[in-house]
């Protein structure tokens, strides 16, 4: 969709929504399957594929004009759906490669990487998206924008980049038979300086990680 198209003022704003709105229940339902555990093996590079799809209406939500909400004040949608369960599922599953290491803001200087987990991201994403989703279902079609795009901005949107940049890097080390230095028990609560960025799955990946997902590395 060009800009033209997204700033259009004759655009049906329900068409928008429903496109956004499907594409975010989309993740939500993919993601909650993955974190079931009933395909392990193809668990990262699904993630890749849904986490890259999510950010497709991301980036919609960020070129488009600032969304207004109808009310002065954000609606109560009802109690947060507790997502501690998909996060420890999803964290035992990715547990080789669960950590890895985030630039917070690219933009300032002199930053230096922090570890993450891509199973906190995952249930973070997840928390905001589903706090949209409720104003959607509910008929606060406006909110539900307003909120997605805000989060966007604020939260969702660096969390998801960073996690797909994680999960490509994986991807790629194990298709590209590149193991990486041994992770050597870095963990959330810890600095990551320089001498520490390669990390994430240890010299074993290609074995313990790239067999399991069913990936053939390149000869």
């Amino acid at each position: 969709m060009s800009d033209a198209t997204l700033h259009a003022t004759d655009q049906n704003p329900d068409d928008f929504a429903v496109q956004i709105a499907d594409q975010i229940e989309s993740f939500l339902v993919a993601v909650t399957e993955v974190a079931k555990g009933d395909e392990p093996d193809s668990a990262v590079p699904f993630l890749l594929l849904e986490v890259s799809q999510l950010l497709l209406a991301g980036g919609r939500l960020g070129a488009h004009e600032d969304i207004v909400p109808d009310e002065r004040y954000e609606p109560d949608p009802g109690p947060e759906p507790d997502v501690d369960e998909l996060r420890e599922n999803l964290a035992r599953m990715l547990e080789p490669v669960d950590v890895y290491s985030e630039v917070f803001d690219p933009y300032e200087p002199r930053k230096k990487p922090v570890p993450a987990r891509i199973s906190d991201d995952l249930a973070d994403v997840i928390t905001d998206l589903r706090h949209g989703m409720a104003h959607y279902r509910a008929g606060r079609t406006t909110e539900a924008l307003w909120w997605w795009q805000f989060s966007y901005f604020s939260n969702w949107g660096s969390t998801a980049s960073a996690t797909l940049r994680a999960l490509q890097s994986v991807v790629a080390h194990v298709r590209l038979n590149q193991p990486l230095a041994e992770l050597d028990g870095l963990d959330t609560d810890q600095d990551v300086g320089d001498d520490t960025l390669e990390f994430e799955a240890g010299k074993v990946m290609a074995r313990e990680i790239g067999e399991p997902l069913g990936m053939r590395p390149v000869q």
